[in-house]
This record gives structure tokens, sequence and C-alpha cells, in this order.
């Protein structure tokens, strides 16, 4: 068989974090799979900083993890510092985070996909879906060759109709260094897919030999890392510090006087950017008040001398770069590397995406990543495990799966997507999910393993790990429930905000006895502190689920439900809700919408309605 006549099960188009873990995932449910890429060296590249995790990041690379993904053990592999996010403050809110060597990351990812049954790599340039009535059937590539599929998932990033901005130069790219994809977006249109334009961007980076660090503040590993793969082995940890700076008002000033040259105020860029993430030309205009902001120095790696300066992405001329740069303290003599940049593309908004992550417009085609308008490897990532496992599940016939948002943030993050939309780069935030007291990194493998486990995922070893940590935490509990020391349960005790599991278990040498881990017990002391919590959010989470059972038939025509005002109307019929939960989170849908709605699909369930 010939490239030119391929054809495979699964095709992912674009080898970035969703593409990998769609790859993957197609691939060990043992669909044959094709990854098409435009650089095979390039692939799981970090194109901005390299860096896993962090508040409710760490929590959906956890989740993956659980689901048999791939994410965590390569962050593990490159880790150079952890760190848990929010130490100080309650598990609902913290997140472990890893800064990553950016060569040493791909190089784990690439010799994972290399060595991957079923799954085949190609370096082609898409630039077309092939249909079959209304259902993608593969892909035409520039070569000409042409792949053909049961189903294909795009992952294409920053790459549809990118175009770079730095200064007053532009230039098509995906990232630096590599093509854009040109000619991909008009076939979405062909298709009937509507396209947006976001914008993101990235700053420069320094050589690490040229800091002067008696001026910067150290930010050392912690001593005792949170890994992301549950399966870790906590051995010895050596890691690399990271440094904190700051801009200064003289630096504001300099950003300020060439405003007029920042392709974001001349006109030059007309697309939305990250609202939790701007240049540092939109927080000097927007914080006028603010006489500096945080510079984060990170290394990319152990063995390399580069730096990456987070906090001041920019796209301004390389000479106010150069004046900002040196203006910061610490980095009075620092040789920059590479310049920062901004990049436009291309995305498909979200709503127009069932929660299975396939195309409402076309069947079989599955959306993963930034073309669904998010930003971030970890939020790429979850939406691509998914679009794999849902991917193979359809071409073998069987049941999609869906994660609701008391399951995971990936559901929370895909729920939101497919359900409200977003006009700017969407980024995952711990208060962007209602239960996050059960969304927790600790306990994601005990919440998402059983699915792992259900699609075919999770192997024996690592299911039974999982077994035993509930077993684990059963007996635990148990024992803290019927153990009483002056009248009171251990678990009452522990209840205390002065006691801990450490203090608890020094006074009572029999909890040490029971030889739980340590994981074990900081998970069963916060479900033991947080348990009033846990059950009033639990009993919220019925309440929701039960809405979320209700059906609404695909093909209902919400012109014909009585009394339904004219917004409700055309937001329903735009979005197409699967059920009169998601009806309810839709922006704009009030209660009594969905009250309307509800008793409509009543009525029509009744004999003669």
């Amino acid at each position: 068989m010939t490239p030119s006549d391929a054809t495979f099960d699964v095709i992912v188009v674009g080898g970035g974090h969703a593409g990998c873990e769609a790859a993957l995932a197609a691939a060990r449910l043992g669909a044959r799979t094709a990854l098409l890429t435009i650089r095979r060296d390039r692939i799981a590249e970090m194109s901005c900083n390299p860096a896993i995790g962090g508040l409710a990041k760490g929590q959906m690379v956890r989740e993956i993890d659980a689901l048999g993904g791939e994410m965590a053990r390569v962050a593990d592999a490159a880790a150079i510092q952890y760190r848990l996010l929010n130490r100080g403050k309650g598990p609902a809110v913290q997140g472990p985070r890893a800064q990553c060597d950016r060569r040493g990351y791909a190089r784990a990812m690439q010799q994972v996909v290399d060595r991957q049954e079923n799954l085949d790599v190609f370096e082609e340039a898409v630039v077309d879906v092939l249909v079959d009535g209304d259902r993608a059937a593969g892909v035409v590539c520039e070569s000409g060759r042409r792949y053909h599929a049961g189903a294909v998932v795009l992952t294409t990033g920053t790459f549809l109709s990118g175009l770079i901005h730095l200064g007053a130069r532009t230039w098509p790219g995906g990232r630096f260094g590599e093509p854009a994809a040109e000619h991909l977006s008009a076939g979405l249109g062909r298709l009937g897919l509507r396209l947006g334009r976001l914008k993101t961007g990235t700053p420069p980076r320094v050589d690490g030999r040229t800091l002067d660090y008696a001026r910067l503040t150290e930010q050392p590993s912690d001593s005792q890392p949170v890994r992301f793969a549950f399966g870790a082995v906590d051995e010895p940890f050596e890691g690399v510090s990271c440094w904190l700076t700051q801009t200064t008002p003289a630096v504001h000033e300099a950003i300020l006087a060439n405003q007029d040259r920042a392709p974001l105020y001349s006109g030059q860029i007309t697309s939305t950017g990250p609202r939790y993430c701007p240049s540092i030309e939109v927080k000097v205009v927007r914080f006028p008040d603010r006489d500096h902001h945080l510079v984060f120095l990170e290394p990319e790696g152990r063995d390399t001398d580069v730096v990456y300066c987070n906090g001041i992405a920019t796209s301004l001329p390389e000479d106010v770069q150069d004046e900002i740069v040196h203006g910061i303290p610490g980095m009075e003599q620092a040789k920059i590397l590479r310049y920062g940049y901004a990049i436009e593309y291309d995305f498909v908004p979200p709503t127009q995406t069932q929660a299975t992550l396939e195309s409402k417009v076309a069947g079989g085609l599955y959306l993963a990543g930034q073309i669904n308008g998010t930003s971030g490897y970890e939020e790429a990532a979850g939406q691509g495990i998914l679009a794999g496992i849902n991917a193979a599940r359809a071409v073998a016939g069987r049941s999609p799966v869906v994660l609701g948002r008391d399951q995971a943030y990936i559901g929370v993050l895909v729920d939101d997507l497919v359900t409200k939309g977003t006009e700017e780069p969407y980024r995952m935030f711990t208060s962007l999910a209602e239960h996050r007291l059960l969304l927790r990194h600790d306990n994601a493998d005990r919440r998402l393993a059983p699915v792992g486990r259900e699609v075919g995922l999770i192997c024996d070893a690592a299911w039974r790990r999982v077994q035993e940590k509930e077993r684990q935490v059963a007996r635990l509990r148990d024992v803290l429930g019927r153990t009483r020391r002056e009248g009171r349960t251990l678990e009452s005790l522990l209840r205390r905000p002065e006691v801990t599991w450490q203090t608890l278990s020094a006074e009572v040498p029999d909890l040490a006895a029971l030889g739980v881990s340590a994981e074990v017990a900081r998970e069963v002391e916060t479900e033991v502190k947080y348990a009033g919590y846990l059950v009033r959010q639990q009993a919220q989470v019925e309440r929701a689920r039960r809405m979320d059972e209700r059906p609404i038939p695909p093909d209902i025509d919400y012109g014909a439900v009585p009394h339904l005002r004219h917004e409700a109307r055309e937001k329903l019929a735009r979005i197409r809700p699967r059920s009169l939960g998601q009806a309810g989170r839709i922006a704009g849908i009030g209660p009594a919408d969905q009250a309307i709605l509800m008793v409509y699909l009543d009525a029509r369930r009744r004999p003669g309605g």
C-alpha cells in the first residue's frame, strides 16, 4: 500500500499536545491510526513556556493520567522543578506544576509515539477534509496524497492560517520557524463550519549566563515533589531553581512611549488575545496604577542556558524589547536569544461541536485543542485524549464517552466550550468548576480510572494500584470511624483544625501500623476535614445530574415550544443542547426558559402529547 491510497481507522492531524494524546489513545484502543504533522521532529513541541500543570491545569494532567494518557508520565520524565501551588490554601485550589526540560519533554513523547503499535506518523501538510455524504472520510494533503479513514481528529494548534507579528513585520507561520497551514481553513469553511480568529503570544528568551542572579529572588523546587503520574516512583529529585524579578516604572514608560508601534494597538492585530495571560504592553495599559509586574525567569532545561521570561510576552519591535529586558533588575546585561512575538490564527467556535468533540456539521470529524478556542498544553491534551477515545469508539461502533462537570475538569472544560462557546482563548481555572472540592488533584485516579478501565486504556497493573488505594482508603476510614479515644472517634478528632494525620498517628500507634501510604493518609485527612462540604457538593451534583439525565430530542423544533422567549429559541436552536441540564447552562437561558422547556418535553412524552 502506498501513502497515496492509505486507509486507516483514525487520522489525527497535528502533532502537538492534543494530537499526541488523541493518536495514542486511538491506537491503544486498537484503531489503526495515522498521525499527520508538518515536521516529525517538532512533535510535542512546547511552543511557549516549558511548564506543565498549575492551578486547575495540574488537576487535568492527573486526569489524563487516570484515563490512560501520556502527558503526566512524560512531564515527570522531563521535570527539572516541581512546585505545589497554593500549598497554604485549601485542597480544592491546590495544583501541582513542573518546569520541564523543553527538548527532553519532546524527545520523551516522540519516543512514546514512535514505539506505539497501530500508529504511523507521516510528514504531511493537510489542506482539506474528504467527506462522504455528511461524514468526514479522510484528508487531502499538500503533496496530493489522500488518506482515508472512518474518523478524522483535527488538532491544528495555532497553525490554521497562522500569522506571526514582530513589530511592524508579519509573516505566515504556525509558530517560530514553521510554516502555517494556509489552505485548511478554506476547506473547513466549505464543510459549513464557521471560523473565528484568536491571538496569542510569547516572550523573549535570554541567555541565563548573562543574568545577575544577585539581584534576583530564587524560587527553589519543592523538596518533596508532587509528581503527576499516579504510578510514579517516589525517588530523590534534584530540582533546578527559577528566579523572580519585576518590571519598573521606567520600563512601563518605554512601553507607553512606543505604544503606537505595538501591533496590538496600531491596528495591525485585530483578533482577541488571552485575558489572563496578556502581553506586557496590555498589562501596562490596562493597569496604569501598577508600578511593576512580576517576571518569572524559568530555565528551559538542565543542559541549556536558555531562560524563558515568563510575564513579558510581547510583539513590540526588537529595539523596544531590548529596552524592556535591559530595564528589568538583574537583566541589565541579558543577551536576548529570541525576541517575543504574537501569532494570530483561525479557530472553530466550539458551539459547533458536541460534548464528544465530534463536529455537529460533519459526522466523524473531531476537533481538539486550540482549534476549539482554548489555550494551554493541558487543555489541549485533555481534549485530545477524549477526542481520540471517541474517534476510536465510533469506528468500532461503540457508544461515546462524555465526562460530566462533577467527574473531571476535562468535563468542565468541554461543557463550557460546547455550551457557552468562547470569544477569547479559554483557560481553565479552579473558579470555573462548581464542584472543585470533588475534583482535587489527589483523587483524580479514583474519579476517572474506572472510566479509563472501561474504555480499555488502563492496564492491569495500574488498575490493581487503584483498587489497592481504594482498599486502603476504606480500611483507614473504617478504623477512624470505630476507634475511640476519650469517648470520641478518631474521625471526629481529625476534624479539628489543630489535629493533623501526623499528630494523630503519632499519638495512636495503631494508625501507623495500618501501613497505609502517605498519599492515602493525606486524601483521607482531606475527606474527613471537609466532610460537610463534600456532602453538600454531592447533593448539588445529584440535583444537576437529574437535569442532565433528561434528554432533549436532537430534532426538536424550538419554534414550536409555546411561551419560550425569542432569544431562548434562537440560542437553543443554535447550541442544540443534549439535555435539560446543558440547556440551563447556556448563556442567556434562565430558569423560566428551562422550566418551560421541561413542561413541553413532559407533555410530549405523555400519551397523545
